[in-house]
């Protein structure tokens, strides 16, 4: 399985990689997708074709270099290994990237993530303040999470498992009340009766719960609809 990278951007005096989505008008508001611990697979992609679909410019870093699998001991052992410092770089490069697209017409852009990018997309809306609108992370983990959440300017919209055996579902409203009384954002999190990685439609942990899916989706999109300016 190979990685869906199509786009290259510059990040920190280096380049990144990526997967990038257009609308078919050719422009609109700016989101980021941040991948599982899987790597930029098919499925993110079709994440970031998704909001393409509903008129989102949708770009998915690629944060592993290249690296995908379908197996958790393998994710696991990418997990560990993927140097924080250079996947934040990265997903900051995105920021700019994006903002700096003629076909991007928001001055702000949206973040979504799963998992690992879920943590990743509360860490990047900690580190960018106001340039990043809506933080969307569903059952975020991983060492991406930050320990402080001040530098959030972002509405939040949360999507998270009560049934979720990596982040319990107490950790993860406590999370929930730490964003709001650290950062003083507009913050809401939905919890599902289901379990970890309830969105991921390829069911590598045997959790997809479609019902499920497609409401937090749907959820999702109207916030970044409703939110990314």
């Amino acid at each position: 399985m190979t990685s869906r990278q199509n786009t290259s951007f510059p990040s920190n005096g280096g380049t990144a990689h990526g997967y990038l989505a257009v609308p078919e008008s050719g422009s609109g508001p700016g989101v980021i997708v941040i991948q599982e611990w899987w790597g930029l697979t098919d499925h993110i992609a079709s994440i970031a074709d998704r909001l393409a679909a509903e008129g989102f410019v949708a770009l998915a870093p690629d944060l592993l270099g290249g690296k995908t699998t379908h197996d958790a001991e393998q994710a696991t052992e990418l997990l560990m290994s993927l140097p924080v410092e250079q996947a934040t770089k990265d997903l900051r490069g995105a920021v700019d990237y994006l903002l700096g697209l003629d076909s991007v017409t928001s001055a702000t852009v949206g973040a979504i993530g799963f998992c690992m990018g879920g943590g990743f997309v509360l860490l990047l809306a900690a580190q960018e303040g106001d340039r990043i609108s809506a933080a969307v992370p569903f059952y975020g983990v991983g060492p991406g999470v930050p320990s402080s959440f001040e530098g959030v300017r972002a509405k939040v919209q949360g999507h998270y498992a009560k049934e979720d055996g990596m982040y319990p579902v107490d950790q993860a409203k406590a999370q929930e009340e730490q964003i709001r009384k650290e950062s003083g954002a507009a913050v809401e999190f939905f919890y599902y009766d289901a379990g970890h990685a309830f969105h991921n439609d390829e069911n590598l942990l045997g959790t997809y719960s479609p019902d499920d899916a497609k409401v937090a989706w749907e959820r999702a999109v109207a916030f970044l609809k409703s939110t990314v300016r």
